[in-house]
């Protein structure tokens, strides 16, 4: 193959390095561009492309991830990943954990490492590489990498949670969850909901986050009480898997995008729903809606009789 051909093959397995690295669908596809630039410009051919390009992609997204968290430092209010609809690298082999460490939960905890360690976790947990090829990604000695990885598996473990669901059971509480809310049956959506139960949403400054929730009366209420406005505005609710999991996007009249949905589904509820309503983030899912004027044309609808 010329150098096309193997970057091509291997750049969605790049993509799925970066992404989790960065929790960012424009900072993981800047670093694949850049890796290619570096692989071109390079005059020789490396042994394995495979390693060169994964050390490449990584050790770009740790320089982003160190000047990214300074940003999130200051950023309004909650902060969640970009929403990845699909991701593009698939190995049978590794298909529970590709599928667990892309979801929003996850990539919540692997907020709470340092850049090595994430890079280390991602290469090695999520990925399968040897400890030879992590340490020459990141830069360090074997010997530190699994130090590294202890730390980071220390802190991933502390946060899991204690029970799983399996995808189908997600999918069909899922899909429960959004007749619920079609419906607006209120006391069906609370039977779905975890006690303790969160509404979250991320507008960054950038859009009308709204209220969040605690609490299955409460959210469920919410819920229904949205969801009652957005049917009468001519908004639709697309179910569609985010991050790995069950969840939707919500465009409006015109097929915009208003915000993405994502449910955390464990122990038989859904622990948490996530709204990402940043149109910063929302731009590779397709064209954004102004949130700001939508949020307005709600407000006008309230007044109005139904």
């Amino acid at each position: 193959m010329n150098k096309v051909e193997e970057f091509e093959e291997l750049r969605p397995l790049l993509f799925s390095i970066a992404y989790r690295i960065l929790g960012s669908v424009s900072e993981a596809e800047d670093a694949v561009q850049e890796t290619w630039l570096r692989f071109d410009g390079s005059p020789t051919r490396p042994a394995s492309t495979k390693a060169f390009l994964s050390a490449t992609v990584t050790r770009l997204s740790v320089d982003v991830l160190r000047s990214a968290r300074v940003r999130r430092e200051a950023y309004v209010g909650p902060w969640f990943p970009e929403p990845l609809l699909s991701d593009p690298y698939q190995d049978p082999a590794r298909s529970t954990e590709l599928a667990d460490s892309v979801s929003m939960a996850a990539l919540l905890l692997l907020e709470r490492l340092s850049p090595l360690e994430r890079a280390v976790f991602v290469l090695r947990e999520v990925f399968g590489f040897g400890f030879d090829e992590v340490a020459a990604a990141v830069g360090r000695s074997e010997a530190a990498c699994r130090q590294l990885l202890v730390r980071a598996r220390r802190h991933m473990q502390a946060g899991r949670p204690r029970f799983a669901a399996d995808r189908q059971e997600r999918r069909e509480l899922a899909a429960r969850f959004f007749d619920a809310l079609r419906n607006g049956d209120v006391d069906e959506l609370r039977d779905l909901l975890a006690a303790d139960v969160h509404l979250i949403g991320d507008g960054g400054g950038k859009a009308p986050q709204g209220r969040g929730a605690h609490g299955a009366d409460k959210v469920a209420r919410l819920l229904t009480s949205f969801f009652r406005q957005m049917v009468r505005l001519d908004v639709t609710l697309e179910p569609h898997e985010v991050n790995g999991l069950p969840g939707g996007i919500i465009r409006d009249r015109d097929g915009r995008v208003l915000q993405t949905l994502a449910l955390d589904v464990l122990d038989g509820q859904v622990q948490a729903v996530r709204s990402v309503l940043n149109p910063d983030k929302l731009g590779h899912v397709g064209p954004v809606a102004d949130a700001w004027a939508f949020a307005r044309e709600v407000r006008q609808a309230r007044r109005k009789p139904e």
